[in-house]
């Protein structure tokens, strides 16, 4: 563990971070709007902000979305970029030891989004799985050169909080 290699990388990186989230939430959001087949809507509880307004709302945002920017980042990068990654590096190099950690990421990400509970039932949504999927492992690679652009893990750590920032904004604000 170290350092970034410059201070303003991580700043950067939490910007990509950010963006990605934005890409996903753009390209769900057309695909299914407001509809429980958007991950964004599942994983923000079927929007139970809209009845939130004003200063609360603000209030709300910012006590939901600084824990979401420091507990699962720091989590997950030291595991998936951290552990997980080293694990694979000495064998397959740091290329293919993206891919592993960016497939354990994706497919632990199926927990959030894709088997949901609705309504008193448990459904599988097999398209929307699989694209919510795709996206954990494209975002997955964003955090992996974010962690190489800024020599780091901090920079996966600031990638993944600005995801994370994005997508309470997109919940609370967005839908």
């Amino acid at each position: 563990m170290k350092r970034p290699s410059q201070w303003w990388k991580p700043i950067i990186s939490f910007i990509f971070g950010g963006l990605s989230c934005f890409l996903i939430f753009g390209f769900l959001y057309f695909l299914y709007d407001t509809s429980i087949e958007n991950a964004f809507v599942y994983i923000g509880g079927n929007n139970p902000t809209s009845g939130i307004t004003g200063e609360d709302k603000l209030i709300y945002f910012w006590i939901a979305a600084i824990p979401s920017m420091i507990f699962s980042p720091i989590g997950e990068e030291f595991l998936y970029r951290g552990v997980i990654h080293g694990s694979f590096v000495s064998e397959f190099g740091e290329t293919k030891a993206s891919v592993f950690d960016s497939l354990a990421f994706a497919l632990t990400h199926i927990a959030h989004f894709g088997i949901i509970y609705t309504f008193g039932v448990w459904k599988f949504l097999p398209i929307p799985s699989v694209l919510w999927v795709v996206s954990m492992f494209f975002v997955s690679q964003v955090f992996f050169k974010c962690k190489l652009f800024s020599d780091s893990i901090w920079g996966a750590v600031a990638a993944h909080s600005g995801f994370n920032f994005v997508m309470m904004y997109c919940i609370f604000y967005l839908l």
